[in-house]
């Protein structure tokens, strides 16, 4: 058969669309597993923000008989979805759960921050509903997401029964102080190399936190916490416990130990429901279907670019690219790949501090953070393009058919975010591992997108064709050159995180010099699969046109995706 007959051009489509259906369906039967039903619920907040939630529903909730209620709560930089491992639990032991989005996050209205976080108004809501037990309702939260219900407990201190506290804290700098009495029947989840012991509980250390004169004075304790004792009294509210497991603050999401102290506090605190064993938890199952889709996205889009590329409109674009070893590997092309990867991520701390500082959240520029990925990706594209002029190997043109390579990356980008669309729209899904998740953006979102698209259309439009032309023509073997794109847009980060959690592991500190720099350092985590993507993306695209163009659109329309959907909105 022709190596361009239509089986052939449809291949990597139909694959990809098969291994998103795989993991789309284990994802659906398992949240679904038991009758329990998944809504997509809006509603109105305070000052008539509009806010949102996914709804788990539990096949015996009616108005008749009403089930206990748990109001879940992501951290910052989330979405409703992050909390699903916790809600899939919770729902399967028979409680009715509202996973809410913060303000100013997924699709609830900016800005962050706004009416308590939303959290005073999810649980109004939560409490609205005629299948609800408004006497067994329990409120759970994620870092920022443990702010938003304390602050919820707060203004409604006869509204729920007890608390879930995971990598969070009550008191200063966003959630009001807390007492031996308040909240009532507090658990707190403290993980032993949690990034935040000191905004969270001024130790130096997450291994300090049992000496936490401020948690002893919740606790109501004269010396070190002693982990999974319990202290005070569950018939009086006043029952306080800490775990502490061996993982870090995002692993709260994924962690069965850190679901399964929550699963076990609630079901000692909330009567009614369907009592499990707090090990038996399949929350797993429908994190792996998400993450077999999201593997099946990256495959489509590279089958819809090259079906895209066979159309009259777009075959022009197609051309004979270098033999693969063509261009000499020496002392050179190794100082410019370890100088590519490097750099990047030794610059992403200062520069994102500094872009910080000089970009706060506004009308035109919204998400901070997103400004600071923004500026560390302008002044990066500075770098390459200096290095590339003091070496002499600036490539070829940045431009090349710059209309024609416009609309097939428009036209591959468009159909993969139908595809996410739909499968949202059918499933309440998205496509996601732990915290690295495509999904459909809010009108926020949307209305921020093309200005970041624009910053990171520059940035890899001149990075990947300093990639193209400077490496991946030297290497000898197809899957050497996806390999050492790999390595040149990923491999700086991936040790820039093997040493900042090297020393986590080893001394409980890793290197900061700024409040924020832990969180910036969580934030690289997604760099690794997020670049390692266009690394497949630019060099698939590469080896078919010969021109970096086409990657460099694509990946920058995926990123700038990516990221605004990730990122919390501090600006309306």
């Amino acid at each position: 058969m022709p190596a361009d007959h239509p089986a052939h051009r449809l291949r990597l489509q139909l694959i990809g669309l098969l291994i998103v259906a795989c993991g789309v369906l284990l994802a659906h039967f398992v949240q679904t597993a038991g009758g329990i039903r998944i809504q997509d619920v809006r509603f109105t907040g305070s000052n008539g923000t509009p806010m949102s939630g996914h709804l788990y529903v539990p096949p015996g909730a009616t108005a008749k008989t009403p089930a206990p209620g748990v109001l879940a709560v992501h951290g910052y930089f989330n979405s409703r979805e992050a909390q699903s491992g916790f809600a899939i639990e919770f729902a399967r032991r028979g409680y009715v759960v509202l996973a809410l989005d913060q303000t100013g996050h997924g699709y609830s209205a900016p800005p962050a921050f706004a009416n308590a976080f939303g959290g005073i108004d999810g649980l109004k809501y939560l409490r609205s509903l005629d299948i609800v037990d408004k006497d067994n309702v329990g409120l759970e939260g994620h870092s920022m997401g443990g702010w938003t219900v304390v602050n919820a407990a707060a203004a409604m201190p006869d509204a729920y029964k007890a608390l879930v506290l995971e990598g969070s804290s009550t008191g200063k700098p966003f959630a009001p102080e807390g007492s031996p009495q308040f909240p009532r029947n507090l658990a707190l989840v403290f993980s032993r190399y949690d990034e935040f012991p000191g905004i969270m509980w001024q130790v130096p250390t997450a291994a300090d936190v049992a000496s936490s004169k401020k948690l002893q004075a919740v606790f109501g304790a004269n010396g070190a916490i002693e982990p999974g004792r319990v202290y005070g009294s569950l018939e009086a509210g006043t029952a306080r416990v800490l775990h502490t497991p061996a993982i870090t603050h995002p692993m709260d999401h994924i962690s069965p130990t850190a679901i399964g102290h929550s699963i076990d506090w609630f079901q000692r605190t909330l009567r009614g429901g369907t009592p499990r064993p707090a090990n038996d938890q399949t929350w797993y199952w429908k994190e792996t279907g998400t993450f077999v889709a999201l593997i099946g996205l990256a495959v489509f889009v590279l089958g819809v670019f090259d079906g895209l590329l066979r159309l009259p409109a777009f075959a022009s674009l197609r051309a004979d690219v270098p033999a693969a070893g063509a261009a000499p590997r020496g002392p050179r092309w190794w100082g410019t790949l370890v100088f590519g990867a490097l750099v990047p991520a030794l610059t992403f701390l200062p520069l994102a501090r500094l872009g910080g500082a000089l970009l706060p959240a506004s009308p035109w520029l919204p998400q901070l953070f997103t400004n600071e990925i923004a500026f560390w990706a302008l002044c990066n594209a500075v770098i390459i393009l200096a290095a590339s002029r003091l070496t002499g190997s600036m490539g070829g043109p940045l431009l090349r058919q710059p209309l024609r390579t416009l609309g097939i990356a428009a036209a591959t980008v468009a159909i993969a975010y139908a595809l996410v669309a739909t499968v949202q729209f059918i499933f309440n899904l998205d496509f996601r591992i732990w915290f690295i998740a495509f999904k459909p953006m809010s009108r926020w979102q949307a209305t921020a997108f093309p200005v970041y698209l624009i910053v990171f259309a520059v940035f890899f439009t001149i990075a990947l064709r300093s990639l193209h032309s400077a490496l991946t023509p030297a290497v000898t073997s197809v899957g050497g050159q996806y390999l050492v794109s790999i390595a040149a847009l990923a491999g700086g980060f991936v040790v820039f995180l093997v040493v900042q959690y090297g020393l986590m592991l080893a001394t409980h500190h890793m290197l900061e010099f700024h409040m924020f720099d832990a969180l910036r350092t969580i934030i690289s985590i997604n760099f690794v699969p997020l670049m390692s993507f266009v690394a497949v993306v630019s060099t698939f695209s590469y080896r078919r046109t010969g021109n970096h163009l086409p990657g460099a659109l694509i990946s920058a329309a995926f990123v700038a995706w990516y990221v605004v959907v990730g990122q919390a909105t501090q600006a309306a």
